[in-house]
């Protein structure tokens, strides 16, 4: 079976913790030890976010004047290969030496008049409170927007278009390799107006639950998580009436509303998996991922499903 997993970037680096690289190493560990067993059964790719990764490196560079700050594709392709790395050899920390791996970069064509460009929403960086983030974004030329009780710097995330590396990715998975992909949503490239070969990086962040459903629906793949820091998707999520769903077709999945911040994109995904391919996508907290292939935990997705269950 073929499945493809989207780690969070939260799952990485988690909200509020120090951006280290220690704890970046610790929590690929753990994360490690969820999708070996995983792995150990089946042929797995593995993407990930880098909202907290690429926000880092954008700080880093503004902090040298020298030369320009580095855009933010550029970011994405050093985010793609520094997670990539650490992801690689954890697992292969775990597995036996045979297995083999392979860290793709990887270009998502997107449409340069996407209007996500004119209403950025994909949050980056490190959480702030109100008036530091204010003043970033008076001081750096960003929008900020609330994220729960903080505030983060955001920028536009258009749809992804097309997988470039996709045949790469076959040829790979064709040999039993685990591959890592689509990091970060992918490097977002476009073709330049006017000339339809041309192809540039652009200035935006990819939603990697978003990229990565595509890469699941282009392979084929057999099932599709998405693994964050909840155990499943939740109606009146902190409120006391809360309920966590266990089963949901995606017709049914789709009329309820979500936040755009967090789990909006990825119940959108995995509507679109299920409807698409009439096969299962699930979202779930990472150390249940055994659990979730196996439809024990988490969310499932599935065009089998009749309405909404819940847990």
């Amino acid at each position: 079976m073929l499945i493809v997993t989207a780690l969070g970037g939260n799952a990485l680096l988690r909200r509020g913790q120090p951006m280290s690289a220690e704890n970046q190493r610790e929590n690929v560990r753990i994360a490690a030890q969820s999708l070996a067993p995983v792995a150990a059964e089946h042929d797995l790719v593995v993407g990930h976010g880098n909202g907290p990764q690429v926000g880092l490196l954008a700080l880093q560079g503004a902090a040298y004047d020298k030369v320009e700050t580095y855009p933010l594709d550029v970011l994405g392709a050093q985010t793609e290969g520094m997670i990539g790395y650490m992801i690689e050899q954890e697992l292969g920390n775990l597995l036996p030496f045979e297995r083999p791996f392979a860290t793709l970069l990887t270009m998502v064509e997107v449409d340069p008049q996407d209007p996500a460009f004119a209403n950025p929403t994909k949050f980056i960086g490190p959480v702030y409170d109100q008036a530091e983030a204010d003043r970033l974004a008076a001081e750096k030329g960003w929008v900020v927007k609330p994220d729960g009780d903080k505030w983060r710097r955001v920028v536009a995330s258009p749809e992804p278009r097309r997988i470039f590396e996709l045949r790469p990715i076959q040829w790979l998975l064709e040999r039993h390799t685990i591959v890592i992909a689509a990091g970060g949503g992918g490097i977002p490239a476009a073709y330049q107006p006017g000339s339809p070969r041309k192809l540039a990086g652009i200035e935006c962040v990819i939603d990697k639950d978003l990229a990565t459903e595509l890469l699941a629906r282009e392979l084929n793949a057999d099932c599709y998580v998405m693994l964050t820091d909840a155990d499943a998707v939740y109606v009146d999520w902190g409120q006391p009436t809360q309920r966590a769903i266990r089963r949901a077709s995606p017709e049914a999945l789709s009329a309820m509303t979500f936040a755009a911040g967090s789990m909006g994109p990825k119940v959108e995904a995995a509507c679109r998996f299920a409807r698409s391919t009439g096969k299962r996508a699930a979202i779930g907290e990472l150390a249940d991922l055994a659990r979730i292939v196996a439809g024990e935990a988490g969310t499932t997705i599935s065009s089998d499903a009749d309405g909404i269950a819940y847990a």
